[in-house]
């Protein structure tokens, strides 16, 4: 099972494979800031990938389309649009 582990000092956590890592921040109790539930129209649930980008699934459309009206860097994921498949480092400025 996948790793998600922290820059900051927070312990890491075992997803399923495919899981979607904004529901899995939240089902671990960690904030995630949203202001469409997930729906992939506000870009609040940025997460910094600090390693492991390509053990997650590519961008799909809707975060391409995010990263771009919104000038994302490429470090960093639309949580509600991704998928957890190998392990990963994040960080959020929010945390």
């Amino acid at each position: 099972m996948p790793l998600i582990s922290f820059k900051k000092n927070r312990p890491a956590f075992e997803v399923p494979s495919g899981a979607n890592l904004m529901k899995s921040l939240l089902e671990a109790g960690l904030p995630v800031a949203s202001s469409c539930d997930g729906d992939g129209v506000c870009a609040k649930c940025k997460i910094i990938i600090v390693e492991g980008k390509e053990n997650l699934t590519p961008e799909n459309e809707t975060e391409a389309f995010l990263r771009e009206s919104k000038d994302l860097p490429k470090d960093v994921r639309i949580s509600c649009q991704t998928q957890v498949i190998g392990d990963v480092t994040i960080d959020a400025t929010y945390w």
